[in-house]
């Protein structure tokens, strides 16, 4: 069986905020640590039944880089259930939502 590793090193500052935030991984196709401004990891608790979320982000990170940020999970979440359990419904939903969201971001951003 074949094993694959992720890897993030986080580093924080006297307040224990993120200050940078680094990842590997086994199968990436670049060797070596690289540097992003958030990570949001998710995994299912199936004793609790329920979801552990780390969601970590540097103060590089601007808010509209925030915001494309998670309306890319969502998206992708959508792209996840319709591909592994063939509910369009759901995934239509959740689009719908991003389309919105998008929507709602690049009207903020005409203001500014």
């Amino acid at each position: 069986m074949k094993k694959s590793e992720i890897k993030f090193s986080v580093a924080l500052d006297e307040k224990n905020l993120p200050k940078s935030i680094e990842w590997d991984a086994s199968d990436k196709e670049t060797v070596g640590l690289e540097s992003t401004r958030s990570i949001s990891l998710n995994v299912w608790d199936n004793l609790n039944q329920s979801t552990l979320r780390i969601d970590l982000w540097t103060d590089e990170m601007s808010v509209a880089e925030m915001k494309r940020f998670y309306i890319d999970i969502l998206g992708g979440m959508g792209q996840t259930i319709l591909n592994s359990t063939g509910d369009e419904y759901f995934s239509e939903e959740i689009k719908s939502l991003c389309d919105r969201l998008v929507n709602h971001v690049n009207e903020e951003n005409k203001t500014k």
